[in-house]
């Protein structure tokens, strides 16, 4: 079998397998039988593997003599690629909401189409990705200037539409970013785990941080202009939730949430929390999953941006190669946390 691309062999097989969505547009698959070549999610019954070639796309299967499958028509990736990026620049540079129609009849698509070509695509639907566009511009601008002059310039066309969404984003109000997060109440506790001490804490809205080998000192020095209280009752039913994780990762999605991050940051925790316990992803796949394939150390740097590890499971993610690679808590505590799920502990 001849080997065209830069993913190792057993890794491509693998992914064609298992039809592994995450690799379009990264991997082609010729079969020598037929000289057909097809995406890695062709539902067309599987060949042997000895029948099988990897390419990186389909110009180079095209030129070692493949003609396209009619079935999955792999052609089509690198034109859904295409229109995807259209889409996104489209977005950037609107200083107003462009309608989904808008958007599908610039890069020649049906709208209910494109919609679910998008979402697949970058994690969140068009709609998403602009409203965290502009959160995240307003986020940036408020660090320079007022709030009204930053709700403006971010692209909200009055400050009540920034208000509407401002908690789901920020985890506060306006003001309140401004001032570094003044008179935002952080709750904490420090609860034993089989893991080792566990640092946790919330808002009244949900979860800002989960570490181990930290304590109240570090979290105050992460968010330095909020009051910082010791959980006490209002804390304690949560708490036992996330050492409930911990002990037994994967049970409990449903643990309420105040992070927030950068859109490609939030796409990748979209995708680490779809990941099924007990199984991992590369950092190539989440960064596939989350729209930017060529982006895979910054889904690794994602990865370590994350507030609330195990809750957020970035202990799901490898390294392309298979290894465990890096983890902020120790590579010992992910391997624990990885056979946990899988029911080996």
């Amino acid at each position: 079998m001849t080997h065209h691309l830069s993913l190792p062999e057993d890794a491509a097989w693998a992914a064609f397998e298992a039809r592994d969505r995450a690799f379009e547009g990264r991997l082609i698959v010729a079969v020598t039988t037929t000289r057909i070549y097809c995406k890695p999610t062709c539902p067309a019954r599987r060949p042997k593997r000895e029948h099988v070639e990897f390419f990186d796309d389909a110009e180079a299967a095209r030129a070692a003599g493949y003609r396209a499958c009619l079935r999955c028509k792999p052609d089509e990736v690198g034109r859904d690629r295409v229109a995807v990026a259209r889409a996104v620049a489209l977005i950037e540079a609107a200083e107003e909401n462009v309608s989904l129609d808008a958007i599908a009849t610039a890069v020649g698509y049906a709208p209910h189409h494109f919609h679910r070509l998008f979402k697949r695509a970058t994690g969140v639907t068009p709609a998403a990705y602009a409203r965290g566009l502009k959160a995240k511009r307003a986020a940036a601008a408020l660090d320079e200037g007022s709030v009204t002059e930053a709700i403006y310039e971010a692209g909200y066309s009055a400050p009540s539409r920034f208000y509407e969404t401002a908690n789901a984003r920020l985890g506060m109000s306006p003001s309140v970013w401004k001032r570094g997060g003044a008179g935002v109440t952080i709750r904490w506790a420090l609860a034993e785990t089989s893991l080792g001490p566990l640092l946790i804490a919330a808002t009244d809205k949900g979860l800002c941080r989960v570490a181990f080998e930290e304590n109240a000192l570090d979290l105050a020095t992460r968010f330095p202009a909020a009051e910082i209280v010791q959980g006490g009752a209002a804390l304690s039913a949560l708490a036992a939730r996330v050492v409930a994780e911990v002990e037994s990762p994967g049970r409990d999605t449903d643990l309420p949430l105040d992070v927030q991050g950068t859109a490609f940051q939030e796409a990748v925790w979209q995708a680490l929390r779809a990941i099924p316990p007990g199984e991992t992803r590369s950092y190539a796949q989440l960064a596939a999953a989350a729209g930017s394939p060529g982006a895979v150390r910054a889904a690794g740097t994602a990865c370590g941006a994350n507030h609330v590890p195990v809750i957020i499971p970035c202990h799901r993610a490898l390294r392309s190669d298979g290894s465990m690679g890096g983890y902020a808590y120790g590579v010992d505590r992910k391997r624990a946390l990885l056979r946990r799920e899988g029911g080996d502990e």
